[in-house]
């Protein structure tokens, strides 16, 4: 009797365990990934309101750089303003890309060092942050030199820095989070220094580095420093889930590009001609991927080729909040992409 009972209250417990499990699945996400593929891309992007997006673009860069755009929602919400396969977005932490090339294309001419510290280059920060002896430019560019990382300190994204300056002071005088070399943990401060070494090492800043050697040459005439460089008009809006305020205004420090721009430029990353010869592609693949994503207040980007296809996909997504639910949804959003190209290739 009493083993017939204990197997009742665990059944019962069981249930109510299932119960509460599926109270906590994150639905939206369940059926938008298990619904069936649309028959194009245009009926995929279509559905973004669905995903919780104000506005996408998406840019498909097939064989001869021959790109093929799709847009739903608005560029600007408050206004109505349809979204433009135009528009300059703020590509967050893809950025990252442009600044590891530059690097790649220094150390080949011999203006820089993988092997030299961080110190070597600014040497105002031994003792400011730890390690800075021991850290050299290869574990800067590969995120393994254990500096904290600035955006994570609390609350940033409240009220972000607006200089480099305040962004460094959130970090300096901080332990390290690991021994140089020992471990791996991405940290936007390591991209915010390998800018400040290059920018004295050239005597100039290293943007116009990066416009002179990689955005010239490959005739991209659409992708920005800051967003003091462009016309606001031109950027499309960021929300953050929950606050009304349009974000594109804001000045943290993002590179700018239309999506056809960035899909030259991942291409010519990803075949190749964006380096001048083999040796300097093999110091950057030495160092660094060759694809990215970015996500700041209001901006998510995926920006990938994809060798199969021999295409490039990048997609904008201008709604945004950092519990991980509008991120998962873009990825979702961004595979089916993928494979409807895949499916008509």
């Amino acid at each position: 009797m009493m083993k017939s009972k204990l197997k009742l209250v665990i059944r019962i417990l069981l249930f109510l365990g299932t119960v509460i499990s599926l109270y906590f699945v994150p639905w939206p996400i369940v059926f938008a990934w298990i619904k069936p593929l649309p028959n194009n891309i245009q009926e995929q992007v279509n559905k973004a309101a669905d995903y919780g997006f104000d506005g996408i673009v998406v840019c498909v860069n097939k064989t001869g750089n021959k790109c093929e755009f799709y847009t739903s929602g608005y560029k600007n919400r408050e206004n109505k303003i349809p979204a433009d396969p135009n528009s300059f977005f703020k590509i967050a932490s893809v950025g990252k890309l442009y600044d590891a090339v530059a690097v790649a294309k220094l150390v080949r001419d011999g203006k820089l060092s993988l092997d030299k510290t961080l110190s070597d280059y600014l040497p105002e920060l031994k003792g400011r942050i730890e390690y800075a002896d021991k850290i050299t430019l290869r574990m800067l560019v590969m995120h393994r030199s254990g500096i904290p990382n600035f955006t994570d300190t609390y609350m940033y994204w409240a009220a972000p820095k607006e200089t480099e300056d305040e962004q460094l002071a959130l970090i300096l005088d901080k332990p390290a989070n690991f021994k140089p070399g020992e471990d791996y943990e991405y940290s936007n401060t390591n991209y915010l220094l390998l800018g400040r070494i290059m920018t004295r090492v050239l005597g100039y800043d290293k943007f116009q580095y990066i416009q002179n050697e990689i955005l010239n040459p490959l005739n991209l005439k659409h992708t920005f420093g800051s967003i003091h460089d462009v016309n606001i008009d031109d950027v499309m809006s960021g929300y953050y889930v929950g606050y009304d305020v349009d974000l594109k205004t804001d000045n943290i420090g993002s590179i700018l590009a239309t999506a056809e721009d960035l899909s030259i430029f991942i291409r010519a990353l990803n075949d190749g001609s964006v380096f001048r010869d083999k040796k300097e592609q093999e110091i950057y693949t030495s160092i660094y991927k060759y694809e990215h994503t970015g996500l700041i207040p209001g901006y998510q980007t995926i920006a990938k080729y994809h060798k199969d296809i021999d295409a490039v996909v990048i997609q904008f997504t201008n709604t945004v909040n950092f519990e991980g639910y509008n991120w998962n949804m873009s990825e979702i959003m961004y595979n089916k992409i993928v494979k409807i190209v895949r499916k008509k290739n």
